[in-house]
């Protein structure tokens, strides 16, 4: 069962920094830090159904490890190059995360609010989150599917459509979306 806010809430999936065999280490090798290297997210609202009202897509520049890996870029498809012409410093991506999130409840598939800490420990810089309602759906979606898979594999595993490319953090978000309105009725409840 999933427990869903009432109301509208956001959607939302981070890329970061990896490495062949990072997460089997949980990222504990030499100079495995994970940093945020793109911000996907979807606000979603039941009326009437479930649907994506607004959406935000925001690369980041990582600084610890400023040169991405080639399995992160062979994962995410995202580029040096595509970080050099479009990544934002980290503040101002949280910023606009923050900004884009407002007050509303903010649902992964995992626990993304926990790197979003540690970046900002790690940078001594503030964490706009620090307070806010974050949730964490994997276990719900662990226990109706019977399998501990990531958020892009999630649509294949149900027979869904894959809408864009996997581990995208906005496709990812919009993939977390379909399988929460396939999983609508009658298991998933609000709270």
């Amino acid at each position: 069962m999933i427990n869903l806010p009432d109301g509208d809430f956001v959607l939302a999936d981070l890329e970061y920094t990896s490495w062949d065999g990072a997460m089997a280490r949980d990222w504990g090798g030499p100079g495995e830090f994970r940093e945020i290297v793109q911000i996907g997210a979807v606000k979603v609202t039941r009326a009437g159904g479930w649907h994506e009202v607004d959406a935000l897509m925001v690369l980041v520049r990582p600084t610890l490890n400023p040169v991405l890996s080639d399995y992160f870029t062979n994962l995410t498809g995202i580029t040096d190059a595509d970080i050099a012409r479009a990544g934002v410093p980290v503040t101002d991506a949280l910023e606009r995360f923050s900004q884009f999130t407002g007050a509303l409840p903010i649902l992964t598939h995992g626990r993304d609010d926990l790197v979003v800490v540690e970046e900002c420990v790690e940078k001594s810089i503030d964490n706009p989150f620090a307070n806010h309602d974050w949730c964490d759906i994997n276990p719900g979606i662990r226990a109706m599917t019977g399998r501990d898979l990531m958020s892009s594999e999630l649509p294949a595993h149900l027979g869904l459509p894959q809408k864009g490319q996997t581990h995208d953090a906005l496709a990812d978000a919009r993939a977390l979306l379909a399988v929460l309105a396939h999983f609508e009725a009658p298991a998933v409840h609000t709270s």
